[in-house]
């Protein structure tokens, strides 16, 4: 069972994809299940659900801006409304969600750079994303996360349609939040193409004016 853990749907405000094409493109690709992780908001996730098939998982997420980079929540079913680390945290773990570091030490954007006090408070440290320009950057949360017996995912960050399915995980059993809680995977994935952050950063500024 292949799924990928980190997308965005239009609800982002560098997203462009309606959550219906991304579970359209996701099922092409040969996946069965996604997380739809949209910056700030669980709309896209809300909206991605409805598309839900008895073959293909929808998770509903997101990414928060906190004051400490960019944590995800999985298996959220309110919006996180704090914007301190440990808050959000807190927001996510009363959900029963599953809090993940996405693109951890990668500089060129708004990581989080977790230190050792940080561990007891994250479940799962993305050690693949696909959007990272240098390769030393999942190396250094590969690094982190098996030094502190974290868990691991891996996820696309995709924000456009050929990007879906680049990273994610592989799992033997149906129970995907257990499978993830408990680091009963194998994480997949390979690099995007630098020209899809040039094209988000457009895509930002031009929802910003329109």
């Amino acid at each position: 069972m292949k799924y990928d853990l980190h997308s965005h749907s239009k609800y982002s405000s560098d997203g462009i994809l309606d959550p219906k094409k991304i579970i359209k493109v996701a099922i092409k690709k040969g996946l069965d299940g996604i997380a739809v992780t949209d910056h700030n908001t669980i709309k896209g996730g809300l909206e991605a659900k409805k598309y839900e098939t008895d073959d293909f998982k929808v998770i509903i997420g997101s990414e928060v801006m906190t004051t400490k980079g960019e944590v995800i929540g999985l298996f959220l079913s309110e919006e996180i409304k704090s914007k301190d680390f440990y808050d959000v945290i807190s927001e996510i773990k009363a959900q029963n969600g599953i809090v993940v570091l996405p693109h951890p030490f990668d500089e060129w954007r708004y990581a989080s750079f977790p230190a050792k006090e940080d561990v007891k408070y994250i479940d799962n440290i993305e050690i693949f994303n696909s959007r990272c320009v240098k390769k030393k950057y999942n190396d250094n949360a590969s690094k982190f996360a098996e030094k502190y017996k974290l868990g691991a995912t891996g996820g696309s960050d995709a924000h456009f349609a050929n990007e879906i399915g680049h990273a994610g995980i592989i799992v033997e059993t149906d129970d995907i939040y257990e499978a993830i809680l408990k680091n009963n995977l194998h994480v997949f994935g390979k690099t995007s193409t630098n020209l899809n952050h040039v094209f988000t950063k457009m895509l930002k500024t031009w929802k910003k004016h329109f």
